[in-house]
């Protein structure tokens, strides 16, 4: 398997069957591709995670529901998250708009975040941290499920990554629900 750092152009170009030329009538160079690759996956993805968390009944549910969100994005949009975790394909300096596009998710997370502190389900503070654990386990999560370990792990168990990251959300919830001590 080559990856995308390996898509070219030209070879795009080859593949769905226009010239060589014709994708520089819309990108002018492979960054450009890939910047609205990333731009485009954003947006997909806020949608699933704004959906996610209007289905919620409170905070904490809200963050459960945003990583199986996540996740279930990944599923089904392997080739744009693998684009999107690697930033250097876009070149951001170039294509601020990446940059721009990654907001609107990190902001919806922040909110959730925020939330839970409101209802007490997260410690008060700076949102940061826990900001930066949720989106950690999340991309961590989907990086072993499209790069194979998880779907292995899963079969050995008898479940599905599906279903795993549903058991996982659920052990987060639980955890957030857990009176303090």
């Amino acid at each position: 398997m080559e990856g995308v750092g390996a898509l070219s152009l030209r070879r795009l170009a080859r593949e769905v069957g226009v010239s060589s030329g014709a994708p520089y009538h819309h990108f002018p160079d492979r960054a450009a591709l890939f910047a609205a690759i990333v731009v485009d996956g954003h947006d997909l993805l806020f949608t699933r995670l704004d959906a996610a968390r209007a289905g919620s009944s409170d905070a904490v549910a809200t963050l459960r529901e945003l990583l199986v969100a996540y996740a279930g994005f990944a599923a089904d949009h392997p080739a744009h998250m693998r684009v999107m975790l690697r930033p250097e394909l876009a070149e951001p300096a170039a294509h601020p708009e990446v940059t721009a596009a990654g907001v609107r998710p990190i902001e919806l997370l922040r909110s959730a975040v925020l939330a839970a502190q409101d209802e007490g389900a997260v410690p008060p503070g700076d949102p940061e941290p826990v900001l930066h654990m949720f989106w950690s386990l999340a991309v961590g999560y989907v990086t072993l499920w499209l790069d194979g370990p998880v779907e292995a792990r899963c079969a050995v168990l008898g479940t599905t990554p599906d279903a795993m990251i549903r058991r996982v959300a659920s052990a987060v919830e639980e955890l957030l629900r857990r009176p303090p001590a």
